[in-house]
């Protein structure tokens, strides 16, 4: 059995980033894309799936 750990803090992050995304997405369309890495890597990490 493997021991489980906290995923808050990628939770936290993932929500950050997607603020992040969301806002370059108003703001300046064509940097939004910037913010995609962040938005999934911390994404599958609060799925704990990396």
């Amino acid at each position: 059995m493997e021991a489980k750990t906290s995923t808050a803090k990628y939770w936290a992050l993932c929500f950050f980033w997607l603020a992040i995304m969301i806002t370059l997405l108003v703001v300046y369309r064509e940097f939004f894309w910037l913010a995609l890495p962040g938005t999934v890597t911390y994404f599958a990490k609060a799925m704990d799936l990396m």
